[in-house]
Formats: structure tokens, C-alpha cells, sequence
């Protein structure tokens, strides 16, 4: 079941009743039911041509900072919000989303603890190893974030909403982060690879997330999102 079966399902008869007279006709119903308050802080396409696994998206939305829409090429698109970044581990475990029921969650957690790194990277390092779950990170891991952010954290910045190298990668608040599927998201059963654009770089940016099955945890798997990017404006001499 995806994000619109879940949607339907939420729209009660009046969706049920129209898929029988055709999808068009049910996609249609449930968008309304949506609007019409059912689910408020949910915003939803009626188009979705390729719905997701994540069905939990459409139903814990207004609870938990995430509104749902779609891209261009009908794939589901989340973003999650925070009206401020956790500093700490016990603050990241109070999140809506720190349960770690959906890849989405993890994704924007991960996002989240980054933004610690320069300040203090203990607390960020034990973020991170709680989104990791049973793969904790080794000293190999941590000298990989020392060679991509030491200088650079506006890496981590350009990925909120409001950044562009022009305002120094300064982001919006509340902070808010996209994070999409392509047709690749779920090639691998038990894995979930959503993408992710920086406003620093020509395409989008990912991060894999794999499921534990026994729990229905998805942990942070790879991270693809700390490639360098354009610098900002004002630290560029040929701006």
C-alpha cells in the first residue's frame, strides 16, 4: 500500500464508492477528502503515478511536520520540517519522527545531526549512531566527515530551504528539507534511496536508508549528501 491507497483509505466511502467507476475517479475523491480537512496539514497530489511504500507518510503528516506533494514525474515527494535542530542526542530522540518508522524521518535526522558537527561533534557523532542503529560509526567514518565539513559545513546548510550561495547559504525557518523518489528508491528489497537537492549543486544528492525487519526501524545506511558544492558568494573571488 502506498501514499495514495492510504489516502483512499482515509477518504472513507466516498473514494471507495469511485473506484469502482474508474482511478481517475478515486485519485479525484481522496485528493478532495484531503483538502477538505481529513487529514489537515497534509498536502497531497492526485496524481501520484507512482505510489510509495512509506504508506505511514499521508497518515502521521499532520502530527509530525511532513507534508506530502508530488514531482513532476509522479513520484511521492515528503518534507519535513523543524522549528529548531536538535543539539543534542535526548533532544533528537523527542523529534515526532525519532522512532525511525519512516525513511523519510531518518533521512531529515540525519540532516539534522550534521548541522551539530562543527559545533560539537561528540553530540553529532552520537546522533549519527543512533540513526545507524546496529552499525555505529568507525574512526574511518568520523575522519570522513573531518575531510567533507571541517570548512565546509555550508555543504550541510545548502540542503534547507532558503539557502543559494548568493545569502551565504543561509536557511529559512522553520528548516525544511525535500526529500523525493526516483525510480531507483526501492530497487532493493529492505533499502530505501531517496534523493535530495542542494542548492549549491547541478543534481540532486542521496542517502540510503535500510530497514530492520524485526523492528520496521530504518537506519541511516549511506550517505551520499557531503560531495563538495559551489562555495558561497562571498568566500569566491571570481564572484
Amino acid at each position: 500500500m502506498g501514499i495514495f491507497d492510504d489516502l483512499m483509505k482515509k477518504a472513507g466511502a466516498k473514494a471507495q464508492n469511485a473506484v469502482q467507476s474508474g482511478l481517475n475517479q478515486a485519485k479525484n475523491a481522496a485528493s478532495d477528502a484531503v483538502r477538505n480537512g481529513i487529514r489537515s496539514g497534509v498536502t497531497a497530489a492526485s496524481n501520484i503515478a507512482h505510489p510509495s511504500p512509506a504508506s505511514q507518510e499521508a497518515e502521521r503528516a499532520g502530527a509530525s511536520g511532513v507534508t506530502v506533494r508530488v514531482t513532476a514525474q509522479g513520484y511521492p515527494s515528503v518534507t519535513v520540517s523543524f522549528d529548531a535542530l536538535p543539539a543534542s542526542l535526548d533532544e533528537l530522540k523527542a523529534c515526532p519522527l525519532a522512532d525511525l518508522q519512516l525513511p523519510y524521518g531518518t533521512a531529515a535526522l540525519t540532516l539534522a545531526a550534521l548541522n551539530r558537527w562543527e559545533e560539537d561533534r561528540s553530540a553529532c557523532h552520537a546522533m549519527l549512531n543512533y540513526l545507524r542503529g546496529p552499525r555505529p560509526m568507525s574512526p574511518m567514518d568520523e575522519q570522513f566527515l573531518r575531510d567533507r565539513l571541517a570548512g565546509k559545513m555550508y555543504v550541510v546548510r545548502s540542503y534547507w530551504a532558503g539557502t543559494s550561495p548568493e545569502n551565504g547559504y543561509a536557511p529559512e525557518l522553520p528548516y525544511r528539507v525535500t526529500f523525493f523518489e526516483d525510480p531507483y528508491t526501492w530497487q532493493t528489497p529492505g533499502y530505501c534511496r531517496l534523493s535530495c537537492v542542494s542548492s549549491g549543486a547541478d543534481s540532486p544528492r542521496q542517502i540510503m536508508l535500510r530497514k530492520k525487519e524485526s523492528t520496521g526501524e530504518w537506519f541511516l545506511w549511506e550517505n551520499y549528501l557531503l560531495p563538495d558544492i559551489r562555495i558561497p558568494a562571498e568566500a569566491d573571488l571570481w564572484a
